[in-house]
């Protein structure tokens, strides 16, 4: 299975969470959205941390299984769309989050992430 990697879920697998471990021990590839690895850098700036923490990502971006998605021009559709369709049902959500689930859509990705707030994106695929 291939899977996306939210930013509680990356802290999640970083703090030993055995759900979260054996999901990404098992997953044939693990996509990291370059939102994800901006929110995790920012928390390093803020914490106390920050070179443990640094480390430990790069460990894990060396994975030969991990690969980060960024955005490009068919990006920007998907989140239009997501936008529009939050904006509609009156259920806004993060603009970081929109960023995430589009690019896990534009790449047709699950999700791992245990933000409720993804369940308002109804064709957005969780683990």
């Amino acid at each position: 299975m291939k899977i996306g990697l939210d930013t509680n879920r990356y802290v999640d697998f970083c703090r030993g969470k055995e759900d979260v471990v054996k999901q990404v021990q098992e997953a044939e590839r693990i996509y990291l959205p370059f939102v994800t690895l901006g929110e995790l850098r920012a928390g390093f700036e803020c914490g106390n941390s920050r070179t443990k923490n640094e480390r430990a990502l790069t460990r894990f971006l060396n994975s030969p299984r991990v690969r980060i998605l960024y955005a490009d021009g068919q990006t920007t559709h998907h989140y239009a769309k997501i936008y529009a369709q939050l904006r509609t049902q009156g259920t806004p959500i993060p603009t970081n989050d929109i960023w995430i689930a589009a690019l896990m859509m534009q790449h047709d990705l699950p999700l791992a992430t245990r933000d409720p707030h993804f369940d308002n994106i109804s064709q957005l695929a969780r683990v």
